[in-house]
């Protein structure tokens, strides 16, 4: 049973953010401190990405884990009350058909975005919230930062092709003649 009024609960989810989020600005901050540049959701893109970082054609969402549902199987195939909580992503008991529907929505809607994004030649890239913590902050930042510069060099990596040597037969025989 929820202790907050309806109303109570209403201004508090209103209160919510969905830019400039605490879990963003640690990993801009963190992106930023590394040398990597970005830009802050792209009204042009599928999904206004948290960060998008056009040098490396990749997209950086910050997905908070209980409005994304980390860890949580919401498939339309799992009954309600087959829905188990993960650790960082806790469905509320009160009203649960409306939010396992919403996470749900959020869900699909995030795979669609990536889908689209991936079909316009971009890299999506994912950090959840439970990733930012402090006991595990710098090494979620460190595997980004890597997976970055791997991005960039895989996507500028030179491939040189040689075409093939042509064997002479009489300067073969000549070089074994040198030798003896």
């Amino acid at each position: 049973m929820d202790k907050l009024t309806p109303q109570q609960r209403h201004k508090n989810m209103a209160a919510i953010r969905s830019k400039d989020t605490k879990p963003e600005w640690v990993v801009r901050r963190g992106l930023w401190r590394r040398g990597f540049r970005y830009r802050l959701n792209s009204p042009r893109l599928p999904g206004h990405p948290d960060l998008v970082l056009r040098k490396y054609r990749t997209c950086v969402f910050v997905n908070g884990c209980f409005w994304h549902g980390h860890h949580v199987m919401l498939d339309e195939a799992v009954a309600l009350s087959d829905i188990v909580n993960s650790e960082c992503c806790k469905i509320p008991k009160s009203n649960r058909e409306f939010w396992v529907a919403k996470i749900r929505r959020n869900q699909q809607r995030d795979i669609h975005e990536q889908q689209q994004l991936s079909e316009m030649g971009w890299h999506c890239i994912v950090v959840w919230e439970c990733d930012l913590k402090p006991k595990v902050r710098e090494q979620t930042l460190d595997s980004l930062a890597l997976t970055l510069d791997s991005i960039w060099l895989t996507d500028h990596s030179v491939v040189r092709t040689y075409p093939p040597m042509e064997e002479e037969p009489d300067s073969m025989m000549a070089a074994e003649e040198r030798r003896t």
